[in-house]
């Protein structure tokens, strides 16, 4: 029976500690947070939870459009954030639970590698043990970065780790950093009423996202009332008497009652003896790995947010599978990110897999490509839906489906076609011969690729 040594408790490390006992190994994992790690606890679930009644409350306020005149809409942001922990607590008790069932011992404490072989473990109850591990997954996960210039206090100036605290809204939120997490905790807050200014040091918001699904966010933070500020860094965050004052690279300062800080993650890798083992980092710190998880170290391997690759729950998940596939000996597929569907969820959401725009801008990739705007989908219509578009790109000699956007509500349900068309190497007419239901958003899809159909025969 393989010893496998698990350290991190989050999608990546107990995804894996899954699949290493399906597989007859003797498993024992090491959290220090809880069971799910920041993933479940503190960020993907949580969070959105709480977009989830964000949402919510811009439906019912959005309703009159068709027709249905609510009264006003009141949040309990107490009730709200007691409910959103009291579920993430669930969720981790449930995965804890699963792990034990399966013949996983869990420990709870710090782990560090003596040796390729061996680990050290300080317990919670301040007890130590060495394991003894033949093969040793690191799953450690990240944490937000913090700036010395805005000292994060957890009660005016957060980092998204502490907004389920609040038991109000802030009246006045500044969100600095317009990325992911920036741009759904701002659209998240304006909807339950809290005015927003989000600073972003870009032209448009999430810079790293489909540049036309970013300028329909930008637009739809507009036209609900949040201050967006363009090109422009924050400097300095201090608390004042009565909030906070952050000093933006223009100059000019901006007042809020709170600041939320959204710049980045650090990987959580320094007290993991990865130096003195000769694990390989690169220069912020992320742990180097190839496509079956291999960090530089035979029988070593890493998983999720402390490799940096791809940044989301699913991969990290993914990472831990292939790793003990692969460090077990059985059959294994190298990631392959090219097939990996990643979602943002503001309001529209945002949802992507495979080629992209710039992609195919910058000459790094040769696609055609159709945008369809949902404006003209019947059930949009008669959902009082006005923005968004599906957008998808495909090879001009084979047709065969390669990249997608699908910038709507619910994207991240709707782009599963299109990941399966990517991924399963599907043309264009293949998609757009399958029947959809009318009127659906999908099939928006399927006349997108019509449109592509028509394209291709012209190029």
């Amino acid at each position: 029976m393989t010893n496998v040594v698990i350290i991190g408790g989050g999608p990546g490390g107990y995804e894996a500690a899954l699949v290493a006992t399906q597989l007859g190994a003797d498993v024992t994992l090491i959290e220090r947070d809880g069971i799910g790690g920041a993933a479940v606890l503190t960020d993907v679930v949580p969070s959105k939870a709480l977009i989830a009644v964000a949402e919510a409350a811009t439906d019912t306020k959005g309703s009159s459009i068709l027709g249905v005149h609510a009264t006003d809409v009141t949040i309990d942001l107490a009730e709200v954030n007691s409910r959103l922990k009291k579920w993430a607590a669930s969720q981790s008790s449930d995965i804890r639970q699963r792990l034990l069932t399966q013949g996983v011992k869990v420990l709870v404490g710090n782990a560090e590698l003596i040796d390729p072989q061996h680990v050290h473990v300080k317990l919670q109850d301040g007890t130590e043990v060495n394991l003894d591990a033949e093969v040793v997954l690191l799953a450690t996960g990240a944490r937000p970065r913090e700036l010395p210039s805005a000292v994060i206090d957890g009660h005016r100036i957060l980092n998204w780790k502490q907004l389920y605290e609040f038991t109000e809204l802030p009246s006045d939120l500044i969100v600095v950093g317009s990325g992911v997490t920036g741009a759904e905790f701002a659209g998240a807050y304006q909807a339950l009423g809290s005015q927003v200014t989000l600073v972003s040091s870009r032209d448009q918001v999430l810079p790293g996202e489909d540049a036309e699904a970013g300028k329909v966010i930008q637009d739809v933070f507009a036209d609900r009332g949040m201050k967006v500020i363009s090109q422009s860094r924050a400097v300095k965050v201090t608390s004042t008497e009565v909030g906070v004052a952050v000093e933006l690279s223009t100059g000019d300062v901006i007042k809020g009652s709170h600041c939320l800080m959204a710049v980045g993650s650090l990987p959580n890798t320094e007290e993991l003896g990865l130096e003195k083992v000769g694990v390989k980092t690169n220069e912020a710190g992320f742990i180097d790995v190839d496509k079956v998880s291999r960090t530089s170290i035979r029988g070593i391997y890493a998983a999720g947010d402390c490799t940096g690759v791809m940044m989301l729950a699913s991969v990290a998940a993914m990472q831990g599978r292939i790793a003990m596939w692969h460090a077990l000996g059985d059959a294994v597929h190298p990631l392959n990110l090219d097939t990996v569907s990643s979602n943002v969820f503001t309001d529209p959401e945002i949802a992507t897999v495979g080629v992209s725009q710039s992609d195919v801008e910058s000459g790094r990739e040769t696609a055609n490509v159709v945008n369809l705007p949902l404006a003209t989908n019947a059930r949009a219509k008669m959902q009082g839906i006005s923005e968004g578009f599906v957008k998808i790109f495909c090879r001009p000699d084979t047709g065969v489906i390669v990249g997608g956007v699908v910038v709507a509500p619910k994207a991240s349900e709707l782009i599963f076609s299109i990941a399966l068309a990517v991924d399963h190497r599907l043309t264009i007419d293949q998609m757009s011969q399958t029947i959809t239901v009318y009127p659906s958003l999908s099939g928006s899809i399927a006349e997108a690729a019509r449109q592509l159909h028509q394209t291709q025969n012209l190029s």
